[in-house]
């Protein structure tokens, strides 16, 4: 995990300000979001619909894409403070989305509590990209979800990220799925 944590020590996330500061209502926030929420908002179905659009999309550039979703942090997070970028850039690594053979992994990130998307980039794709594309697709993808439609904001999301990765890592001939579609929930 060492390496892992200095590789993801170097890669981007859409920064979103004040994402990170400690106070009572994001605690409250946080500590009282029920289990079932993610369930609810994502509701098995659209996990599938989440999990197909990325295999059709990995079938069109060699990149490989992950989408997280987590309810709220655990109270030790909120303490320290945690945002939802620093935890993006964790859970990047526990999923191992930088170990792809060419620096083209991505995780897009839903924390629920905070109302936040961050897109994280490894290396390779993020040098061509850059931060203000990865921040415009977070934004639709929040507009979606201030509307009530989180499946279509994931799906966005994933079309948005999928497109850069077509202009950048075309797929030429055979190429292994590196990681799994299967959105996580954590």
């Amino acid at each position: 995990m060492a390496d892992s944590a200095a590789v993801a020590a170097g890669l981007v996330a859409a920064v979103h300000p004040g994402a990170g500061e400690m106070n009572t209502a994001r605690i409250l926030r946080h500590l009282t979001m029920p289990q079932w929420r993610a369930g609810r908002v994502l509701p098995r179905g659209a996990l599938l619909q989440f999990e197909l659009a990325i295999a059709e999309s990995e079938s069109r550039h060699s990149g490989q894409i992950r989408f997280a979703v987590e309810n709220a942090l655990d109270f030790h997070a909120l303490l320290r403070g945690q945002s939802a970028r620093e935890r993006a850039i964790d859970v990047f690594a526990a999923l191992r989305v930088w170990d792809t053979e060419h620096n083209n992994g991505v995780l897009i990130y839903l924390l629920l509590a905070d109302r936040d998307v961050e897109i994280v980039a490894d290396r390779g794709i993020h040098e061509k990209v850059g931060n203000r594309a990865w921040e415009e697709a977070c934004r639709e993808m929040e507009t979606a979800f201030r509307e009530g439609r989180f499946a279509a904001g994931v799906l966005g999301g994933i079309a948005n990220v999928s497109r850069y990765l077509e202009t950048h890592f075309p797929r030429q001939g055979l190429w292994p799925n590196e990681l799994p579609n299967r959105p996580v929930v954590l």
